[in-house]
Parts: structure tokens; sequence; C-alpha cells
């Protein structure tokens, strides 16, 4: 089975396809790794967009049984129809934004107070994250999303809601005995 887990930063997409790939012995890839290239700033230097879809694909297409957290909403109309299952997630703004912030502060600690470039990087991810809700952000939104989800010939999973990993994790594996 292929599946892909989605939502906005922060929203759990990561988690659980980690969660996911661990309870049912899948491979799993998230689209950062893919969509980033490392760097001694992470998270700051884009690959090419062809480049990343290859690299996926070519991941994707290895496994019979596979999860890729993240968004593909601007990778490819073929990614369409690529997935036996899709779920959704989504988490209040509030809750979502805090963890955000406290991801944030786990990864970079207080760099994100007292250096320049991370302050920089802190403030313009959080404004680009805060936008998701309200549709201001460009690229990936709830609107984009959203439209995505309706253009999907497979199963699509939406759980709403500031749930536990085991809970969301349930409900994701009797809906794939439902579609099986």
């Amino acid at each position: 089975m292929k599946i892909h887990v989605m939502g906005a930063s922060c929203a759990g997409s990561t988690t659980l396809g980690k969660a996911l790939a661990d309870h049912l012995g899948y491979a799993c890839f998230d689209t950062d790794e893919y969509f980033w290239i490392p760097s001694d700033v992470p998270y700051t230097i884009k690959r090419d967009p062809a480049e990343r879809n290859a690299m996926l694909k070519n991941d994707f297409l290895k496994e019979d049984n596979v999860i890729v957290s993240g968004s593909l909403v601007s990778w490819g109309e073929e990614w369409l129809t690529a997935f036996d299952l899709v779920v959704f997630l989504y988490v209040p703004h509030q809750i979502r934004m805090y963890r955000l912030h406290k991801r944030e502060v786990e990864r970079y600690g207080d760099a994100i107070f007292t250096d320049p470039l991370r302050i920089k990087l802190y403030k313009d991810f959080t404004n680009w994250a805060t936008g998701y809700d309200d549709n201001s952000t460009n690229g990936r939104n709830l609107a984009v999303h959203l439209n995505w989800l309706s253009k999907l010939n497979c199963a699509v999973l939406k759980i709403e809601g500031d749930t536990t990993v085991a809970e969301r994790l349930n409900i994701t594996v009797a809906k794939m005995k439902d579609i099986s």
C-alpha cells in the first residue's frame, strides 16, 4: 500500500509517517529530505524541483509499501494518482503554532532569540506558517491542500483536532483495513 500523510507545518505528518512506518514495517520518505539540500544552515537551500521529484520517484517506485510524509501539492500531477490512501492532518492554528515554536526551540535553542540570522529565519518561517489557515501564505496553505485533496482518485482520510499519535495511528490503520 502507498500512503501519503500531509498537513500544515507542525500538524504531525512526519511524526505520523514515522509511526506508521515503524508499526507497519513500511519504508518512509519525508518530503523535506528531498525539498531541502543539506547545508550548514538547515532548511535554507531548496533543491531543484525536477531533481527532487526524480529522487523521490526513484525511492518511491522501489517500494511496494511506502509512506510519504510532507506535502506534494506542488510536485506535479503524477502524485495525484500515486497513492492508495492520503491522510490529511488538520490541527487548530494556536496548537500548531505552539508546536512549531517548541520544535524550533528544540532544534536551535536560544539562537532563535540571539543570533541575527536565526532570528530572521525563525520570523520568516513563523510568518509563513501563520498564513496557512487564512490562506495568506503563497504555496502551501489550507485552500491549496483542500483543492489538491479534491483531485485525488484514492481514499482520503481527514483527521482533525489535537489527537495523539496513537489515536492517529489507530484511525489510519482502521482506514487501511476498510480500503484493502
